[in-house]
């Protein structure tokens, strides 16, 4: 019985579907933003979530053998040892007073060829409370309110 198994087929056999979402998860710790359709980002944002999860753990690990563990399941999941360097070393740390919510999608339209539903996958800034940006919107200004007397 499949209770609780719960995946995105994305009409890929299983090999090429990790292959494909360890390779988009990697861009994205690169790159810190990466476009694709919305069902890719959202499995995509599963995994990544999952992988800085583990360096946060290694950050907080009581014993060197923990966070040489945490770094080994992470290489062997994403399979490149530079981007797993990125992450323990960069990422994780940026994200450590943070308990979750490392990733945003951010919905662009649809493509031109085949109408799929396009977004942006990014690593939220470093700011906790930080608003969402899109590309070419202007910045929101703080409203005051007046001075009652």
């Amino acid at each position: 019985m499949r209770h609780r198994k719960f995946t995105f087929k994305i009409n890929k056999t299983s090999e090429h579907r990790e292959s494909m979402l360890a390779n988009m998860v990697c861009s994205l710790f690169v790159e810190q933003r990466i476009s694709t359709i919305v069902t890719r980002a959202k499995v995509a944002k599963r995994l990544a979530e999952k992988m800085i999860t583990l360096g946060k753990d290694a950050l907080t690990a009581a014993k060197p053998a923990d966070a040489l563990s945490a770094r080994r399941r992470a290489i062997a999941e994403l399979g490149q040892k530079d981007v797993v360097r990125i992450l323990f070393k960069d990422i994780a740390p940026r994200y450590a007073d943070r308990k979750g919510g490392y990733t945003r999608i951010i919905h662009t339209g649809r493509r031109i060829g085949d109408g799929a539903d396009m977004c942006f996958l990014e690593l939220m800034p470093q700011g906790a409370d930080a608003a969402p940006a899109a590309e070419g919107a202007p910045a929101a200004e703080a409203k005051e309110e007046p001075a009652k007397a």
